[in-house]
């Protein structure tokens, strides 16, 4: 009796971490195809919560609200990597905060061009449905590398 009970907890403190040991991986895995979008497309992926997301932008300022619809414009140009992407799953399965560098060149519609755009990134994200969607982000330049020209958008 006393193995079974003992088996029943053990089993029961690992099975959630069995469950929803692909967060991470599944995480990065966005991460990589909404970059890759970005460079393909030349406008962001829909990855925003339904509840929309707080950020602060690398142009600095002031908190923007950001809808569920996500950032509005695009680029006319675009080439953008990401590295040194960290992890740290907060709830199993629920939620989790990503850390990563990104750095390239753009040239938003209308903006003059971004030659050398290199940036820290924190973001918050939740699950919804089968996918993770952000719903806070921090851009932060790196030294000798710019912020992007966006400004308010109020």
């Amino acid at each position: 009796m006393k193995k079974i009970i003992m088996s029943s907890i053990i089993l029961s403190l690992a099975l959630p971490s069995i469950l929803f040991a692909g967060d991470k991986e599944d995480i990065i895995e966005h991460l990589l195809k909404s970059n890759a979008y970005l460079n393909k497309y030349n406008k962001p992926m829909a990855e925003y919560s339904k509840n929309g997301a707080l950020e602060f932008w690398s142009s600095g300022g002031l908190m923007h609200e950001v809808s569920s619809s996500g950032r509005l414009g695009s680029y006319d140009n675009i080439n953008m990597s990401i590295k040194h992407i960290e992890v740290i799953v907060l709830v199993p399965g629920k939620a989790a905060v990503a850390m990563y560098y990104t750095e390239g060149s753009m040239k938003p519609k209308g903006a003059p061009q971004v030659s050398h755009y290199m940036t820290r990134v924190t973001q918050a994200l939740v699950k919804e449905g089968d996918g993770w969607k952000i719903r806070a982000s921090h851009w932060s330049p790196l030294t000798g590398g710019s912020g992007t020209t966006q400004s308010s958008i109020k």
